[in-house]
This record gives structure tokens, C-alpha cells and sequence, in this order.
């Protein structure tokens, strides 16, 4: 997207009344191609060039967007904006980020772009050779097809006070999803994965070799007695227990006072072996960005250190309404105001394997999958429905499924042990994680 562009935007806004804005373009290519019993089943192609403004009229804002960039369109896009803002509430926090807060300077190099560019032909040829690897998996009897995908993106922004920035981004996917076993017994199982750069990516073969086997290991589930046992957490799934944290020590929740974590700053809420980190500056990153989406510097933060509870993750508005300073965890995209993100979250791993976890635990549940998770954001209730496998002296016994995991996240938060298999598979990445005794229901 092209800066003067931005500019211009936010200079007619401020000709037609506002008094200050931001906008905001994003540029994205991509192609995707998914075969089936090695057909070829779907080739998606998308250009898209977006542009988003947003404009303060004293405390009262509004927010546009639109795909057509055309002079005329832009024109008009800035006056129906100006003219929300005039009809808007007004809120007492809303507002640019301050100045000294923001992102100045050349962007450093995060190795975000491979130029790397892929055609039909090369995705469909990478789709077929994963989704071969999965249906060669002795027991996989069907496939949900191989996909491969090549994108790339920018994303640029400009403000009324000043700031500037721009960086782009790449991405290769691989994936696949396949069916082992007959009839009433059939399981289906996957895998995919997702680089900034191809040389990063794994292999076809190795991706399809997965998901075949995930597949045919989870062949005649059985279904267990309600109890109550030691629970892990498999890495790949691990991260959906940050999920709540995140939530809960988000800006705006917090202020709204919607968090089971709203009087727990500076607190422990788990173990000392337990931290998290923030890293927007990790090269290849999938959440990397030298600034947040309101142009504030991003920084590597401590959320969890030693067991700790450091910070809250805030945007301009939610610092403003407790009295704070942004942390540089703005997230938007075009047609709204800023909400809270963070950009890569780890959680740092243990010093023990899974495999010894398991052994000490002797028997117990290991979690492979979760669907439809349920939270009272006041309490920290929590439930999840999972699979996986029971594991009997310390050795993994037979699948299970149709079971519901179930506790109070600051009890679970309190006793959580990370393993030490952290892999690198997105924006936020966590080990195994142990959980000496949580509630399972089962039959």
C-alpha cells in the first residue's frame, strides 16, 4: 500500500472536520490448491488491496473501510467517516497513542518475506505428495484431500500525528486430513503446518506421514469411567489453556472488570518453573511486528515470570480507562477500533519429557484434541471436550473419547508443570503441559 496514499487520506480527513485520524492499507496475494484421491478438487486465487480509516471528532471516533482506493471512493469513504464521528458517543478514552510511544526509525529485518513465489502447478504438485504420504499410513481407507497455500501480505499505516510505518509478510502451508478404518469405526486424523519462509517448512512426506498416523491411532476409541487422574496436555493443544489467560488479563476485560484475574497483578498464578513470553521481534515469526496495529513500538514482555503475573496486555483506550501506559498490544483490522493481542506467545518448557511425566504419573489421561471449551469469565470455571489416550504405566494404552475435562483455571494455573517439547507451530506455542489431578467425565 502505497504511503503518500495514506497520507492523503488522513490529510482529507482532517480537512473535512476531523480532528485527528489514522488509516490504515493492507495489500494481500494468495493461492491455494486441495486435491482429493488425487484429483484435483479447488485452486483459489486472491488479490485484494484494502484501505481503513478512523477519525476522532473531539472523544467520539468512527471507523470505515472499503476496497476501492479510486479518488471518488476515498472521497467519500473519508466523508462518511466524519460524519459517523459527528453522530458517535463520546468515550472518554478515545484516542491516537501518545507520540512518545510510538515506533520510530528504519523497522529492523525480521525475516517476515521470502520473495519465494509459488505457482498452481508447484502448490498442486506439493498437495498430491502430502496427501499420497497420508493414504500410504497402513490402515488410512479414505482422505479429506491435501491442501498447500502461498500468501503474502502488507500492511501499512499512517496517522495525523505523525507516524508512519510499514512492514510485508510471507506464508506456505501444508496440510492434510485423511480417514482411517470401515464403517462405524472410521476416525479421521490430520496435520498441517505453516512457515514464513518455504525453506522452514517441513516436508510433504513427513506432514502426510503424520496425519496418516494420527488417523489410525486413534482406531477403536473407548470410552472411560468418569474419575478424577493426572492430565496431559499434548503439546500441539497445549497453547488452547493460554487461551482464557489471555483473555483474562486483556486490557478491556480487565477494565470492564469481566476477569477472573481482574486482582491478581503481581500475583503468582503458577508454579516458579512457569513463564511466558511475549516476543513480536522473533525472526520468522508468525505474530512478529516491529509495532502494534496503533503504531506503538512493540517490546519483548515477561507476562508470566517465575510463576508471576507482570502486566496486563492493553491498547491505547483500555491503558487510558486504568490509569496505565499502552503495552504495544493493539490488534485491529480495517473496519474496527483497536482491540488486544499479543503478538508470539511461548511458554517457556520444562526440563522433563513428556514420556518421564507420564511415568511418574503411572496412569492417567493424555489430551490429543479439544472442542467446544466453555468459561465463566468471572469465576474461571472451565470445561473442554477432548480425546486422546489413556496412559497406564506411564505407557499409552488405548484412544478414548467423548470425555470432558473440567476445573477452576486459577487451580489448574496453580499446579500446571510444563514438559520440555516446545515446538514452534504458530503465533502462540506452549510444551506438553501436566496437570497432577483434574475432574474427567466420562460415561
Amino acid at each position: 500500500m502505497d504511503i503518500a496514499l495514506l497520507h492523503e487520506v488522513v490529510e482529507a480527513a482532517l480537512k473535512a472536520g476531523a480532528d485527528s485520524a489514522e488509516a490504515v492499507g493492507a495489500q494481500r496475494a494468495a493461492l491455494s490448491v486441495s486435491v482429493r484421491q488425487d484429483r484435483l478438487e479447488d485452486v483459489e486465487r486472491e488479490e485484494s488491496r484494502d484501505l481503513g480509516l478512523r477519525v476522532f471528532v473531539g472523544k467520539s471516533q468512527a471507523v470505515v473501510s472499503g476496497s476501492d482506493i479510486s479518488p471518488g471512493a476515498r472521497a467519500r469513504l473519508v466523508e462518511r467517516a466524519v460524519a459517523m464521528a459527528r453522530l458517535a458517543p463520546e468515550d472518554i478514552y478515545a484516542g491516537l497513542a501518545p507520540g512518545d510511544r510510538l515506533f520510530a526509525g528504519a523497522a529492523p529485518d525480521l525475516e517476515l518475506y521470502d520473495p519465494t513465489e509459488l505457482g498452481a502447478a508447484q502448490l498442486e504438485q506439493a498437495a498430491r505428495e502430502t496427501e499420497a504420504a497420508a493414504l500410504a499410513v497402513r490402515g488410512v481407507s479414505n482422505s479429506d484431500g491435501g491442501s498447500a497455500a502461498w500468501s503474502t501480505g502488507a500492511w501499512a499505516m499512517v496517522t495525523s500525528d505523525g507516524f508512519e510505518g510499514a512492514h510485508r509478510a510471507s506464508g506456505f502451508s501444508l496440510s492434510a486430513s485423511v480417514i482411517a478404518g470401515e464403517g462405524a469405526g472410521m476416525e479421521r486424523g490430520g496435520e498441517g503446518r505453516t512457515q514464513r519462509w518455504l525453506s522452514d517448512l517441513p516436508t510433504a512426506a513427513s506432514i502426510g506421514a503424520e496425519a496418516g498416523q494420527r488417523a489410525v491411532a486413534r482406531l477403536a476409541p473407548r470410552k472411560i469411567d468418569s474419575c478424577t487422574a493426572p492430565v496431559i496436555f499434548e503439546n500441539r493443544i497445549a497453547v488452547s489453556l493460554l487461551g482464557p489467560l489471555i483473555g483474562a488479563i486483556s486490557g478491556p476485560a480487565v477494565a470492564r472488570g469481566v476477569s477472573f484475574l481482574k486482582d491478581r497483578l503481581g500475583q503468582r498464578l503458577f508454579t516458579t518453573d512457569v513463564s511466558i513470553m511475549d516476543e513480536p521481534l522473533r525472526l520468522r515469526g508468525l505474530g512478529s511486528s516491529p509495532f502494534d496495529d496503533e503504531g506503538v513500538a512493540t517490546v519483548e514482555t515477561a507476562i508470566i515470570e517465575d510463576g508471576v503475573l507482570t502486566t496486563w496486555l492493553l491498547n491505547t483506550s483500555s491503558a487510558r480507562q486504568l490509569g496505565l501506559a499502552t503495552t504495544g498490544h493493539a490488534s485491529r483490522g480495517l473496519a474496527g477500533a483497536p482491540g488486544v493481542s499479543p503478538h508470539n506467545l511461548t511458554l517457556q518448557p520444562g526440563s522433563e519429557t513428556a514420556e518421564a511425566m507420564r511415568r511418574q504419573a503411572g496412569s492417567g489421561l493424555l489430551v490429543t484434541s479439544m472442542f467446544g471449551p466453555s468459561l465463566n469469565n468471572n469465576t474461571g470455571d472451565w470445561s473442554a471436550g477432548v480425546s486422546g489416550f489413556w496412559f497406564e504405566n506411564g505407557e499409552i494404552a488405548y484412544p478414548v473419547n467423548e470425555i470432558t475435562v473440567a476445573g477452576n483455571l486459577v487451580d489448574i494455573y496453580a499446579r500446571l508443570i510444563p514438559a520440555s517439547d516446545l515446538e514452534f507451530r504458530g503465533s502462540a506455542n506452549a510444551p506438553s503441559l501436566f496437570v497432577d489431578a483434574m475432574a474427567i467425565a466420562g460415561r
